[in-house]
């Protein structure tokens, strides 16, 4: 992979974990949970935005 490509990945999953935290302390106010979905990352933020009203459609 070249530079450019893991400074993407990296950015990636950094702005996946963001996303995740946020959302689950939205929901949750709690660190343990926050941290837990943190790690799961994007498979959180997907599972959350097909289980909402609206699905990804808004």
């Amino acid at each position: 992979m070249s530079k450019h490509t893991d400074g993407a990945a990296k950015a990636g999953i950094g702005l996946g974990s963001a996303i995740a935290v946020a959302i689950s302390w939205n929901l949750h106010n709690s660190i343990v949970w926050a941290a837990i979905h943190g790690v799961l990352s994007w498979l959180y933020v997907i599972y959350f935005a097909l289980t909402r009203p609206g699905g990804l459609s808004g």
